[in-house]
This record gives C-alpha cells, structure tokens and sequence, in this order.
C-alpha cells in the first residue's frame, strides 16, 4: 500500500499524515510507503525522518511524476488555495484549486494507462460549495441531495473539482471519494487566510492571553468539526468499500462531513465557562462586511445521515471541541518542553 499527501505540511495535512504514520495500516493492509507534498515543507516536520516517508517539495502541479514515480494506491488531495485568499486573488485559487486538480486526475489517468492501479483519491472539499443568497431563506437542513450554489470563488472552483472527479470515476481514472469538509476548529498556531479563521482564533488567542476579534454577528450559527472528527472522516472514506450494502459506499456523490450546529454566541459562553472571565474577555466583537459576507452565506445546519451510515458522527458540543483542543495543547507543550536535568 502505497500512500500519496497533498498539503502533507498543512495542519490537517500533518494531522493524517500522523495518524497514517502510527497506524501503519490503511484499508487493511501495510503502509509501505507514503509520498508527504507540499509548497512548504520545514526540516523539522514530523513524519520526514520516517523509513517510510518520501517528501516531495514544490508547486504539484511541477511534480506529479515525483509523486508518480511509484504506483500510487491511495490519494488523499487535501492541497488548495482557502476561501477569502480566493477572493482577493482569482488566478490564485484557479491554479491552485482547479488547474492542479485537474493535472492530479491527469496523472492519475496515466498510471492507469500504464498498467498500474486505480487509485482512490479521497478530495477535500468544503461547505462552501453551498451558498445562500441573501434575498433567499436559507435551507432549513442540508444533504446532499441540496443544490450546491456557491457565492465564492473558493465554493465554485471546489465544485468543479468536485465533478471532475466524479467524471474521472465513472470512466475508471480514479476511485473518487468526496468529503465535504466543514469549518475544523480549534486550529491551533498562526491563523490561515481562510474566511473562518476567526473562529478558531476567537478561543485559540485568548487561551494564550492574546486578544481576538469576532467580524460576524454573535448570533450567527457555523457547522463545525474538530480536527480528529475531521481526520477520521478522511481515514473513513478511503477505507470504505464501494456497493450499496450498510456501511458501503454507493455512487459518486461527495459526503458531507459530520457537522455541529453552533452560534458563534455559544462559543464565547463555552470558552467563559471553561477559562473565566478574564480570558473570555479578550474577544472584541467587530463587524466585518466582508468577512459576514463569506461566512454568513454558508449553511449551518446539516442533515448527518449519509456520514452516520458510515460510522462517522459529529461532535456532541463544542465544550467536546474545546476540550480536545486544550488536551492537544497541553501535549504540545509537554513535548515541546527542553528535557530537564
């Protein structure tokens, strides 16, 4: 088994790629070898000393036949310009979204032609491909039977990557397995350009003394999901069989990730609840249009079934969310600590 990573340096990128890393199994049977790309890679990431890790650096779309260059089995393309830095710079997200999909497929396309595997290609996608326009009620619950209608640039391109991939499945190129990713929170570290990063930063910052800034309403309600709920779905879905018994997976439909319904309102009391005053007080609330704009079109509320039907179920609330993010930190710090005398 031979596994490939795109944006392996990224936060959810080094958080699969950890768990790979550990379990040493996917889709029951060994990991022999596992391709970590990305734009950047830093020396002392984890995972690039592993026996089992090849570290392929640079644009993917200049190297796809480093990553090819053995039979890949497996795929998971998490690599992808974010949503607000997609709106401030179209060609960017076009390249990095839509033109390296389409060469990834490409790619992929020719280790077929060549005698060689069929891939899965488990793709990140998002929430985003669903937008509601503000003269529009919203959908009152979301599957995957809704009308996806993005009001970004990030959704649209993340859509059609979302239906080439469907294409490049029916005609065998690759194993398509679509998650639609909802916002993962607490991201710990520096804040990404996506339009969400506020709502990790609105309890990140303040737990390390720093003062944050809310741009929405309080009272707009997100879908979130922590990062191991979000890696797991990833894991799921590569090593979920196709058919159309329980527990399979049927058709080329993407999977809307499991999500909890939850008021930015909500998030603030849980961190006050949980860290006190003092620290709570460190957000300040500061609309921003543009921010409201991204974020407010999102839906919020989704309906979990075909996530449920393969074993994956969103967090119970966000305290579970904030306490598997104080418990990561805390074994940061411990391993972070310089050994003692």
């Amino acid at each position: 088994m031979r596994i490939a990573v795109t944006g392996a340096f990224g936060f959810l990128g080094s958080r699969l790629t950890a768990t790979l890393l550990e379990q040493r199994m996917l889709c029951g049977a060994p990991i022999e070898g596992m391709v970590l790309a990305d734009r950047i890679v830093h020396d002392d990431a984890a995972g690039v000393d592993d026996p089992l890790v090849t570290v392929v650096h640079g644009d993917l779309s200049d190297r796809l036949d480093d990553l090819f260059a053995d039979p890949v089995d497996v795929i998971f393309h998490l690599a992808a310009a974010v949503s607000a830095e997609c709106e401030e710079d179209f060609d960017l997200g076009m390249h990095a979204n839509l033109d390296v999909t389409r060469a990834l497929l490409d790619a992929a396309r020719g280790q077929c032609a060549a005698g060689g595997p069929v891939p899965r290609l488990v793709f990140s996608s998002s929430l985003a491909v669903y937008g509601m326009h503000p003269d529009q009620p919203p959908a009152s619950l979301v599957d995957e039977s809704t009308l996806p209608t993005p009001r970004t640039s990030y959704g649209t391109q993340k859509l059609i990557c979302e239906q080439l991939i469907a294409d490049c499945t029916r005609r065998g190129f690759v194993d398509g397995r679509v998650a639609r990713l909802m916002t993962v929170a607490v991201r710990p570290g520096k804040a990404n350009a996506a339009a969400s990063a506020f709502l990790s930063a609105i309890i990140r910052d303040p737990l390390a003394g720093l003062s944050a800034t809310c741009p929405v309403d309080p009272g707009l309600q997100v879908a979130l999901a922590s990062p191991q709920r979000t890696v797991r779905g990833l894991v799921r879905l590569a090593e979920v069989s196709r058919g159309t018994g329980p527990g399979q997976l049927s058709g080329t439909a993407p999977v809307n990730l499991p999500a909890l319904t939850v008021s930015v309102t909500d998030m603030l009391a849980t961190l006050r609840q949980a860290a006190g005053d003092t620290v709570a007080d460190l957000v300040t609330i500061a609309p921003d249009p543009a921010v409201e704009a991204i974020v407010g079109s999102w839906p919020a509320a989704f309906d979990n079934t075909r996530a449920a039907a393969l074993g994956l179920h969103p967090d119970p609330d966000f305290a579970s969310v904030l306490r598997h993010h104080l418990a990561d930190q805390a074994v940061t710090r411990t391993t972070d600590e310089p050994p003692r005398p």
